[in-house]
């Protein structure tokens, strides 16, 4: 799976860091990034809980 952030709609809550931070990290300028582009499966499940975290669904993931 790959997973992005929409960075015009992320804005810097940081719910999905929290989540997974192995995945996500909040930049200097306070919008969330994504340390990995591809994500292993045993992640999916953070990924996906970061997803449906997202208050203005930010989070994009490809199958």
């Amino acid at each position: 799976m790959k997973v992005k952030v929409n960075k015009d709609a992320c804005i810097g809550c940081g719910a999905c860091a929290a989540i997974c931070d192995s995945v996500f990290e909040i930049d200097d300028e306070g919008i969330s990034t994504v340390k990995e582009e591809k994500v292993e499966d045993d992640k999916k499940q953070e990924v996906q809980d970061a997803v449906d975290s997202c208050p203005t669904g930010a989070i994009e993931v490809e199958k």
